[in-house]
């Protein structure tokens, strides 16, 4: 019985996001930890969509909603055998796969939207998904209207990432070009050059953490392969702030593993659904997708009894 564990990024929140999570008695303390950092009312102000998407709110709550969903999921099911988390959701995945605690894995999103908001200060910057068009086709757009690749998602699905500008205008020439595009709800070029202090300062916060071994396999997004050293894991959870992530790699090793089921741990079902596209023999599902914890591990219970 094995199960793979996905932990979204940022523009997946939404107002209804994992309600189940306010009943849980396992999730509370996380869940405490985080409103200290965001503020008590965050449930209420996540109908602003200005403040939900705020860089320095988002990758808090993502990283606490993340960490207290497996804390209330974790008793009733088996240890996953692969852990992986998209740009921000890799600091849940880590502390999922036993790299540091809670605390830590809360403390470090805090961190790591500062150092992101620091690196562009006075620039607005952001990211832009694109599907329909083919890596040479898009690169050669991209790069004529100053914009870089910064998520691979999988055949003709990409995110470019630049300035607002950029973005802004680059529309015309992808859809003439036979793509479609929308812009994500957040307000950094993420895994873009544009990055690349806030990558230096995250890993000079990085040095004197405690970082253990993972539990089981982990990978980091920063190439997509398994890595278990903790000096590496560190080097990568830095990396990945200013390199473009290969996610699509990220799910190939995950199918390495022979996994049966995959679970998403966060807001939204984005991660599931590219799963599902790549390899659709294997079940996954979002916990966005159910109304209880109970209700999670009698899905993930019924996919690996078969």
């Amino acid at each position: 019985m094995s199960l793979a564990l996905l932990f979204p990024g940022q523009g997946t929140q939404h107002p209804d996001m994992l309600r189940w999570l306010d009943d849980e008695p396992a999730a509370a303390a996380s869940l405490a930890q985080m409103a200290a950092l965001i503020g008590a009312d965050w449930r209420a102000r996540l109908a602003d969509p200005a403040w939900a998407g705020a860089n320095e709110n988002a990758q808090c709550l993502l990283t606490g909603l993340g960490v207290a969903a497996w804390q209330c999921l974790a008793p009733g099911l088996p240890p996953p055998a692969i852990v992986a988390g998209c740009s921000v959701g890799e600091l849940a995945a880590f502390c999922a796969a036993g790299v540091f605690d809670a605390a830590t894995a809360l403390a470090l999103a805090a961190l790591r939207a500062q150092a992101m908001q620091a690196s562009v200060a006075g620039l607005e910057t952001g990211l832009l998904a694109v599907q329909g068009l083919a890596p040479e086709a898009l690169g050669d757009i991209a790069a004529r209207h100053g914009l870089v690749l910064a998520i691979r998602l999988g055949p003709g699905r990409a995110v470019l990432g630049g300035p607002a500008a950029s973005l802004g205008t680059v529309a015309p020439a992808l859809e003439a070009a036979g793509g479609r595009c929308h812009r994500l709800a957040v307000a950094l070029a993420s895994h873009t050059p544009w990055m690349a202090a806030a990558a230096a300062a995250f890993a000079r916060q990085l040095e004197d953490r405690a970082f253990a071994a993972p539990r089981c396999a982990l990978v980091t997004s920063h190439g997509g392969t398994v890595r278990r050293r903790p000096d590496e894991l560190k080097r990568a959870l830095a990396a990945q702030i200013d390199h473009p992530l290969p996610w699509d790699r990220c799910l190939d090793a995950i199918a390495e593993r022979r996994v049966r089921c995959v679970l998403e741990l966060g807001p939204g079902s984005t991660l599931a659904r590219l799963w599902a596209e790549r390899h659709p023999a294997v079940p996954a599902r979002s916990i966005d997708e159910f109304r209880s914890a109970a209700a999670v591990r009698r899905w993930v219970h019924g996919v690996l009894a078969t």
